[in-house]
């Protein structure tokens, strides 16, 4: 199997830079990330959409801080640093993406500072947009590696690894407000969120499998209305700030996953994948 990947570009790009920039500075809440990482992302687009004033600190997967791995031994990232105590001059951790994510809506929740809630109120939608972070996180993310990974020694065909993803894919978005434009219509949400990052990596299926698959406007076959609703919900995704502002440059996006590519990469996720365990 491959080599650890250090060649792996070091900081952000493009707009991603500037918004990084723009939280470099010392802040008792601090989220540790990676610039590629999808999961990262997740943390950071809810913090843009929540306006919560933080720090941003750049993790090294290869050269950890040994500062940050007494916060959280395991060295994986997201992970959030949160004040406590007097003054909040401690700190404890928190990680697993969509466990941040829901912290932070539930403790920032003053909708003139913080906006809307990310959840809805209603216990019943709620619980139902929770099934669907479980779709994404359980079903799409998983598929999403086993078809970039795929090599012909793969027990499974790169066209079954396609199609797993777009079922799951179609799966998900049958379950949309059908008249959206996001999945609980007007509203922005968590849910969203939680798609979001790997919705901006697809285009890494035409650089290096040969095309996802979705069929272009008018295609679509008895499917059409399912894409059509398919593709209101990424254009709108794609388009919203907090998506873009937390964006690298594609062209490192493309360098970073090569190795997902080649399934020639050491990381957690596609070890994980591999050896058909949950994602950590």
């Amino acid at each position: 199997m491959g080599s650890v990947d250090t060649s792996l570009h070091p900081h952000t790009s493009g707009r991603a830079a500037e918004y990084a920039k723009a939280h470099s500075s010392t802040n008792p809440l601090i989220l540790y990330g990676g610039w590629f990482c999808p999961f990262v992302q997740r943390t950071w687009i809810t913090l843009h959409e929540k306006n919560i004033p933080h720090q941003y600190v750049e993790i090294n997967p290869y050269q950890k801080d040994p500062e940050f791995l007494k916060l959280n031994p395991r060295g994986l990232v997201p992970t959030l640093a949160v004040p406590v105590g007097r003054a909040n001059k401690q700190q404890k951790p928190l990680y697993e993406s969509a466990v941040i994510c829901e912290y932070l809506d539930e403790v920032y929740n003053d909708p003139a500072k913080h906006g809307p809630p990310l959840l809805p109120a209603d216990a019943y939608e709620r619980a139902r947009c929770r099934i669907w972070i479980d779709h994404i996180s359980g079903r799409i993310v998983p598929a999403f590696y086993r078809f970039l990974q795929h090599s012909d020694s793969k027990p499974y065909s790169l066209d079954e690894a396609r199609a797993e993803l777009l079922h799951h894919i179609k799966t998900f978005i049958q379950e949309a407000d059908p008249d959206g434009p996001f999945f609980l219509g007007e509203q922005f949400s968590m849910v969203d969120i939680m798609l979001a990052p790997w919705l901006c990596r697809l285009f890494l299926f035409d650089v290096y499998k040969g095309g996802l698959g979705i069929p272009g406007e008018g295609k679509g076959g008895e499917d059409e209305q399912v894409w059509q609703r398919w593709r209101k919900w990424a254009k709108a995704t794609e388009a919203r700030q907090s998506v873009l502002d937390t964006l690298s440059e594609r062209r490192q996006y493309i360098d970073a996953y090569r190795r997902y590519a080649e399934d020639t990469t050491q990381s957690e996720v596609a070890r994980a994948t591999r050896a058909g365990r949950r994602l950590p």
